[in-house]
């Protein structure tokens, strides 16, 4: 998927280039000869900038442009040749207009050469490159005088470095190259006067080419610096001053300054001082970091800090982004170097998203608090006032809602000498909140909002009980916003109202008097100190309303999250916070599953009984505690009972063993697991919780023996069942959840020491259970094997192969996938060491025939280690946060895409501009969040498909109709990623990632088919396979050169979907292998019977389900139904045989005679394959293969007189049989035994040893 997106990137560039430049070829000739073109068209002189290049060449190599009398410092004409008329687009070519008009208006000045010299300079620098730099240099040195300097730097800069980017280097070397006195400094000093031109200058979205220069300046700048260690210093250019600054004024300013200043900071890449993690460099980095978490920052400059990342080999997942950019005080102290920015509301005021480290929230947490006492300060000078509003006594709808409660003094001389003015008062104090409310607002719920998320996100994390975390959010944001309000209009408050009633007064009297003007005088004061609690309060409500819909907002995901694991019977609880709790924070602030502790909750308490600037509320007269606590919430809660119902069960089996076995050591360790339960009962805490569950399975790691190889078997399997109930309880959904709690026993499985980890019945009784993580049980293990050098962990290896995939295959407890990586172990042990463990061969060859007969010879990294990597990566759950939110955006997104009538089949525009949006969600960043978004896809797809079963279970035709609007949109998608994906010659990525996708579908359907078991649906899967079949074997070239991969994959899925691992899928799997495309493509289209063999072994894994079915002379009903979905494929041909047999061998039979029609050869060469797992009581069957001869072969007339079987030409010719029948005679050495005897009967004691 890179691939293609830098396919469909290259493509618009090289139309763009060879569209654009009609006088190239003419120029290149000339440029060739060291000549200048006899004519000059109406193009401007510098080149188009492509992007950076790995490559340094010159303009020579690429044509030489000599440039026009337009191109020296002459300005007038460069205004014609670049007319400022047309909008500026970002296709055409960068103009320097910005910069030539700033060097007008400069005082100094610079003495220019003669024309000819300048066209001379230019010249040489249209002709430069790396190999005529010596003799390129002298030219230049001779024709340039030292009063010149001055002006070659600012031609260097401003003429070549601002717009040609891709010659950096090349000019970079040239000006080390030329030892000229001075000229470094001077380009270094005209750099930094062009960059704080540009940066200065009046900033429009539309403007692309000062974005343009001020990028192209940045990386010129780095290259002549930090590539070189040198430092770029504070008093010349402040970077982080810079983005603070650009960050507050909005966000036409950090278009210009954010891809500047990633282009500065990809110099350090060079570098051998600033290279991270230089601390100058990771500290800017890092405030770049933390304006990527800006929920409202542009795409396009996030995008930019991700390169920025990617080049400098940095994971902007891992780094630690300062609180820098929020902190306000800090604009009052920086110089100011950009214009002024937009308007406030427009300004990027939006605090990121993500969680500020812990000791931060901590401190915030306790200026909150304190900040309640603080709020009946008034300004200085003023005395100190006690609330006078309730907080509910005003109303904000309007300013209306001020006038009932304005102060008007009638003692003051001004109000009993002019009554009239009494009017100027309400306007005054009107007009003073409507300049300051919005500001005000923005700035208080800015701060307060971002403050409140972060701290209650993490001091409910584990609190089930969204009301709760809801209305503790309101009284902390109410409490915070309203006290960042206060002490922020307060003082600007008190003058605006007294300057808005002087200038007021003064209007209404004409002037008036100079004793006129002392009583208006000291009527404002008296009356702006009156009324500014009024106004004040006024506008902390204001604030305080517009903050508490934006918090419910920002909370709406962990509100639902809550109520979805509600509905679904299970307790909330984020994992991932859990794990953090547990291994890295202290115990005496540690969060507890549940709600919070009483401590905690009485801070949330405080915040809701004072309002800074308020009286106190009704909520004072609560008692503690007042915040929705659930019945019980701390006694008879889930958690408790699930704690109780365990520690019940277990005393029931401490009592019946009693009676039993009364000396038994299994007793006290049962009896220590009971203290165990109830101290976490009592303890509500992680750690007592994982310190139980390490507990419960060490206990049935060292203690667990199969109870028919004990005398006490009733011991045996009651000590198991009350291990196996503890882990069971961690399990449930209302406590920590299967995802943390089986990856938890799978680590400590392996953290385990002595030789009680290689208790492989233990093992099983936990697979059994489902309570080991499969995938990481695979890596665990084949990481310890350490490439078979760890003797002990290659012996469990081998015995956890043997018992799941050889002894006990049919349960399906593990299959071949779950173990893909410690198989791939086994056998690469088996191929490189010299001395293989015992058994080991013989182990591959009994797994080779069990399973896939070609799994272990596949070559890790092809296409089937990615069809068995996806059905490992399905059973993943902890993906990134907000990656399931954005992966059902853009399926939405493109569902609608598709059905639009702008998305047709034929039309790649819409699938192009998804390919953009995925890229800019950072969905294409890597395989494991590509993996990640088509498994999610698919989970989505299924759930809305069980969904619309639910809603509409008396319209199946509604239902299909609605489940197959999503799923063939996702399907299309899938098909159009696989075609466009790499290169076209190519066809490795896109094998590769069909088996992925697949791998991935059969994934999910194996975990949704043991999940749900008898409420299994197969539609979605159903249609998914179907669909995606008929989408790549379009006739189209690009699929017609790889469909033997195509279906090679779809033979391999349907493998590991086969009836005896999903019995519940069944029907649909028979519905695919016998679908017309896939028979015609696997037995007719490909090419040498290439399909032949898998589409075999699609039937062996038929035969070899219903074999058990065949051998009654009953079936049951849903077998009986199987068998006529089987046997309705013959309808294909209507063939009239009569048959003596029983009915459902005659139905089964007449599938055989589809391929005895057409296709005898193919029966004929897997004769010995079929017959081999048909049940010897169904004779027809059986007979039928047996009958099948190639179709130009000419059988004799068995009614020949005195016919000779074996006289006949044809009998000494063998069968050509095509299963490999020698690797079923098991083990090895006994196939080596049986050729020797048939070879030399006599000297073989085979007879003897079977006797």
């Amino acid at each position: 998927m890179f691939a293609l997106f830098q396919h469909i990137q290259q493509i618009c560039l090289c139309h763009f280039f060879w569209g654009k430049g009609g006088g190239r070829v003419e120029y290149i000739q000339y440029g060739q000869q060291s000549m200048e073109p006899p004519s000059r068209p109406n193009i401007s002189s510098a080149p188009v900038p492509a992007g950076p290049t790995t490559t340094v060449s010159g303009p020579a190599e690429t044509g030489v442009v000599s440039v026009p009398k337009t191109a020296t410092t002459t300005t007038t004409s460069v205004s014609k040749i670049l007319p400022k008329s047309n909008p500026p687009s970002i296709a055409n070519t960068t103009n320097i207009d910005t910069l030539l008009s700033a060097k007008d208006k400069r005082s100094e000045l610079r003495e220019e050469p003669p024309e000819a010299i300048q066209e001379k300079v230019a010249f040489i620098f249209n002709n430069l490159s790396l190999s005529n730099m010596t003799q390129k240099g002298e030219e230049l040195s001779e024709v340039i005088t030292e009063e010149h300097i001055d002006w070659l730097a600012q031609y260097l800069v401003m003429k070549r470095a601002s717009i040609e980017i891709n010659f950096h280097q090349l000019y970079a070397n040239l000006v080390d190259h030329l030892k000229i006195q001075g000229l470094v400094e001077k380009v270094m000093l005209e750099t930094y006067s062009n960059i704080e031109v540009l940066l200065s200058s009046d900033k429009s979205a539309s403007n692309f080419s000062d974005r343009s220069l001020l990028k192209n300046l940045g990386h010129w700048l780095g290259l002549l610096t930090l590539a070189k260690n040198k430092p770029i210093l504070q008093i010349d250019l402040d970077l982080k001053s810079l983005l603070f600054e650009a960050f507050h004024k909005g966000q036409s300013e950090l278009l210009y300054v954010v891809p500047f200043v990633a282009k500065v900071m990809e110099a350090c890449l060079n570098s051998r001082v600033f290279k991270p993690p230089n601390p100058w460099t990771m500290a800017i980095i890092n405030v770049l970091a933390e304006l990527h978490q800006t929920p409202s920052l542009k795409l396009n400059l996030k995008f930019e800090v991700e390169v920025l990342c990617k080049n400098l080999g940095l994971d902007i997942n891992e780094l630690d982004p300062p609180i820098f950019l929020k902190e306000i005080d800090r604009l009052r102290y920086i110089k100011e170097k950009l214009s002024v920015g937009k308007p406030k509301e427009e300004s990027l005021l939006l605090a990121p998203v993500s969680e500020p480290p812990a000791a931060i929230t901590t401190t915030v947490t306790t200026a909150a608090v304190t900040l309640a006492p603080t709020t009946t300060t008034t300004t200085a000078g003023s005395p100190s006032q006690m609330p006078q509003f309730n907080f509910h006594d005003l109303n904000t709808t309007s300013l209306n809602g001020l006038a009932p409660h304005i102060v008007i003094n009638s003692q003051l001389a001004l109000f009993q000498n002019h009554p009239q003015l009494r009017s100027c008062v309400r306007p005054a104090i009107d007009r003073a909140v409507s300049e300051l409310v919005h500001p005000v607002v923005d700035r208080s719920i800015k701060i307060a909002l971002t403050t409140c998320e972060q701290i209650i996100k993490k001091d409910f994390a584990l609190d089930p009980e969204e009301t709760r975390m809801r209305q503790a959010a309101h009284h902390m944001v109410r409490n915070l916003t309203a006290g960042m309000a206060m002490i922020t209009c307060r003082e600007p408050l008190i003058p605006s109202i007294s300057n808005n009633f002087k200038t007021s007064c003064l209007s209404a009297i004409n002037g008036g008097t100079q004793q006129q003007k002392d009583m208006i005088e000291q009527a404002s004061g008296v009356i702006a100190q009156e009324n500014v609690e009024l106004a004040c309060c006024f506008i902390q409500k204001c604030a305080v309303e517009k903050a508490i819909p934006e918090m419910d907002r920002r909370l709406a995901t962990e509100i639902e999250l809550r109520k979805h694991a509600r509905q679904e019977n299970r307790r909330y609880c984020d994992p991932v916070v859990l794990t953090y709790q547990a291994e890295r924070m202290p115990e005496q602030i540690r969060l507890r599953v549940g709600g919070a502790p009483t401590n905690q909750i009485a801070v949330y308490e405080e915040f809701a009984r004072s309002i800074p600037g308020f009286l106190p509320t009704p909520e004072a007269n609560l008692p503690s505690g007042f915040l929705d606590n659930p019945p019980q919430a701390f006694v008879l809660d889930d958690m408790s009972k699930i704690y109780e119902k365990c520690m019940s069960d277990i005393e029931a089996h401490l009592h019946a063993l009693i009676q039993t076995a009364p000396h038994s050591q299994h007793l006290q360790v049962l009896h220590t697991l009971l203290e165990a339960v109830a101290m976490a009962r009592n303890s509500r805490e992680v750690v007592t919780a994982l310190a139980l569950l390490t507990k419960a399975v060490e206990g049935i790691l060292e203690g667990y023996t199969p109870p028919a190889t004990v005398d006490t078997p009733e011991l045996a399997q009651r000590y198991r069942d009350c291990h196996i109930l503890v882990l069971k309880a961690l399990q449930d959904q209302r406590a920590y959840g299967s995802q943390w709690t089986n990856k938890q026993i799978t680590r400590v499985i392996f953290e385990t020491t002595g030789d009680r980890k290689y208790n492989l019945d233990a093992i099983e009784q936990l697979l059994r259970s489902h309570l080991i993580n499969l995938q990481t049980f695979d890596q665990y293990l084949a990481g310890s094997m350490e490439s078979g050098l760890n003797f002990n962990y290659v012996a469990f290896a081998m015995g956890v192969a043997k018992r799941f995939l050889v002894d006990d295959q049919q349960s399906n407890i593990v299959n071949e996938a779950d173990l893909y990586q410690t198989l791939h172990m086994l056998s690469r042990i088996l191929t490189q060491s010299a001395n293989p463990p015992e058994g080991l061969q013989q182990l591959i060859e009994m797994i080779r025939q069990n399973q896939d007969p070609a799994f272990l010879d596949k070559v890790p990294g092809g296409p089937t280690s990615m069809m068995h990597s996806g059905i490992s990566q399905a059973r993943e759950y902890d993906d990134p946060h907000g990656l399931r939110e954005k992966t059902e955006y853009l399926l939405r997104e493109w569902v609608q895409k598709h059905h639009s009538p702008a998305g047709s089949r034929d039309n790649l525009r819409a699938f192009s501009a998804f390919v953009s949006q995925m890229h800019q969600q950072g969905i294409l960043k890597t395989d494991d969040l590509i993996t990640r978004f088509f498994r999610i896809c698919i989970e989505l797809c299924v759930d809305l498909c069980y969904r619309a079963q639910a809603e509409q279970a008396h319209n199946p035709t509604i239902t299909r109709a609605k489940c197959f609007h999503t799923l063939d949109a996702f399907v299309r998608l899938i098909a159009l990623l696989v075609k466009h994906s790499g290169d076209v010659n190519n066809p490795v990525t896109k094998i590769n990632l069909l088996n992925k996708v697949l791998g991935i579908v059969a994934g999910v359907l194996l975990q949704d088919h043991e999940a749900r078991q008898t409420d299994f649906h197969q539609l979605a899967y159903h249609r998914i396979f179907s669909m995606l079949l008929l989408e790549l074997n379009a006739p189209e070239q690009i699929l017609e050169a790889i469909n033997f991969q195509i279906m090679t994959a779809f033979c391999n899925a349907l493998h590991v979907l086969r009836p005896s691992k999903a019995p519940g899928f069944v029907y649909s799997w028979l519905e695919l292998i016998s679908h017309r495309i896939f028979i015609a493509r696997m037995l007719a289209v490909l090419p040498q019977q290439k399909g032949w063999p898998m589409y075999a072994q699609v039937l062996i894994d038929l035969l070899k389900f219903l074999a058990p079915f065949l051998r009654n002379a009953e079936l049951p009903k849903h077998t009986f139904l199987l068998y006529k979905r089987y046997t309705t494929w013959s309808y294909l041909l209507i063939i009239r045989v009569s048959c003596k047999g029983p009915i459902q061998t005659f139905w089964n039979s007449r599938v055989l005679l589809v391929l005895l029609h057409d296709f005898p050869e193919f029966l004929c060469d897997y004769h010995y394959g079929f017959c081999d797992v048909i049940p010897p009581n169904c004779i027809q069957m059986r007979n039928l293969i047996l009958s099948a001869f190639p179709r130009n072969m000419r059988m004799p007339d068995p009614f020949t007189p005195n016919l000779k079987v074996d006289m006949l030409p044809d009998i000494t010719q063998p069968p050509r049989i095509l299963t490999n029948f020698s690797a079923m005679i098991q083990p090895t050495s006994f196939k080596k035994d049986l050729d020797s005897y048939i070879k030399t009967p006599w000297t073989s004691d085979i007879p003897f040893r079977a006797a």
